[in-house]
């Protein structure tokens, strides 16, 4: 399966959800890419939509390499397999992480002005354009639990093997429209796969806040 846009991919990924009369009190789009997916699935669902806001931790000598993830308010995950065959120090990778986590801040005063979502005692879908290794998603899945989601679940239009197994061991529900044994690249599933930015993030959420 091959979608035209995060956009295309959201609508066909919320109309499954609403067939199967899913339920969800909120939506929470991964940022930046994710977001305009949840954006769709929300619309679908008639649900609020909100973000989470993740970042991946990449290698200390190749940061196109995930070796994690940190999620707000404070999760890391390690993907141990990743770091196993190229491990880099514990300083080198301390810093990285406190890179990122600079970062992260700076993405929670952007997209959550008037403070976190509360989570408590409700049915949160996680939401994002594609799962490779699911680091990312297992990281914003351990913080939905942190800040007591009753349930945490987890949708996607399209997800490696690998990883769907590993969030399907972590969150109350999995939904991806693609498991792809040969997956090599969340970008090879859609022809249009440009960067989103900040300022698209923060018109959806308003847009949505609307609505």
């Amino acid at each position: 399966m091959r979608f035209h846009s995060r956009l295309e991919a959201g609508h066909w990924l919320g109309e499954r959800m609403r067939t199967i009369g899913v339920n969800a009190d909120l939506v929470l789009g991964l940022p930046r890419g994710g977001v305009v997916v949840a954006a769709e699935v929300a619309r679908s669902l008639g649900c609020p939509l909100a973000t989470l806001v993740v970042r991946k931790l990449g290698h200390p000598h190749h940061r196109e390499l995930a070796v994690g993830a940190i999620a707000e308010p404070d999760v890391v995950v390690h993907d141990e397999e990743s770091l196993h065959w190229s491990p880099p120090s514990q300083a080198e990778l301390s810093a990285v992480e406190a890179e990122e986590i600079r970062r992260l801040r700076h993405y929670q005063q952007l997209f959550h002005p008037a403070g976190l979502p509360e989570l408590t005692g409700k049915i949160v879908w996680l939401v994002d354009d594609g799962l490779a290794t699911g680091a990312t998603m297992e990281a914003a899945v351990n913080a939905a639990r942190k800040r007591e989601a009753l349930q945490v679940k987890v949708a996607v239009p399209v997800a490696s093997t690998n990883a769907m197994a590993r969030i399907a061991r972590l969150a109350d529900d999995v939904i991806a429209l693609e498991v792809d044994g040969g997956f090599l690249a969340v970008g090879r599933y859609y022809q249009e796969f440009a960067q989103v930015n900040d300022g698209e993030v923060v018109a959806l959420l308003k847009e949505a806040a609307r609505h």
